[in-house]
């Protein structure tokens, strides 16, 4: 995924995501500002938090580990379900489809708000199913998914995980930004040229500062 343009000319965008992380979502909703103001193509990819995490359960408080244990699998199993039956042109309007429900709008990653989402975003209602499924028909393709995006950025962050061609047209790629509320408009482009700059640097590791309060999903 290192070419310079898509078929469009456009600069792309990889992104991969969680539909059950709030900040992966403000980013989400930052990233498509930015694709209105630059020439850029954002392509969804699925990583999963539960997957991230399997291996450290036992490290994590309590109420993080029964949510990565049980309610994480069941979203990021539709949406896998969603790409292989259907393409991935449909990650982009599902995605949209469940952080609207789960984030904006409260309800949370119930079975109920992945069925209605799935009604949002034009897609069968069986797919619903696949939510339950312990010996998951996809976990392959989730896994591979998930490795590619946690590989270009190591173990140690979550998601989102974002990839762009440098200018020799090897991918830079990086965690975040986590930004609260998502800028818009010029201050989207301000807060995405930046982020590229910074993120460009060889020898850049990490810049971070003190959050005070959560996602703020009041203008979205």
């Amino acid at each position: 995924m290192s070419e310079i343009a898509t078929a469009s000319g456009k600069t792309p965008v990889d992104f991969w995501f969680d539909p059950l992380c709030p900040w992966a979502w403000m980013t989400s909703r930052w990233v498509l500002e930015v694709e209105k103001v630059r020439d850029i193509e954002v392509r969804w990819h699925i990583m999963s938090l539960a997957v991230l995490n399997e291996d450290k359960l036992d490290q994590l408080p309590e109420e993080y580990r029964e949510m990565l244990a049980t309610k994480a699998w069941k979203p990021v199993r539709v949406v896998t379900a969603a790409w292989q039956k259907h393409g991935a042109e449909v990650l982009g309007p599902l995605y949209t489809a469940l952080g609207t429900r789960f984030h904006n709008q409260g309800e949370g990653a119930t079975t109920e708000s992945i069925a209605a989402a799935l009604k949002d975003a034009g897609l069968p209602a069986d797919l619903v199913d696949y939510a339950d499924q312990e010996d998951f028909e996809f976990e392959a393709e989730l896994r591979a998914s998930h490795k590619e995006g946690i590989d270009k950025v190591g173990q140690e962050v979550g998601t989102p995980v974002i990839a762009v061609p440098g200018d020799d047209g090897e991918q830079i790629a990086f965690f975040g930004p986590v930004v609260t509320p998502a800028p818009k408009g010029e201050e989207a482009a301000k807060l995405w040229d930046g982020t590229l700059a910074v993120a460009s640097v060889p020898g850049f590791y990490e810049i971070k500062r003190t959050r005070t309060k959560g996602p703020d999903f009041s203008n979205l």
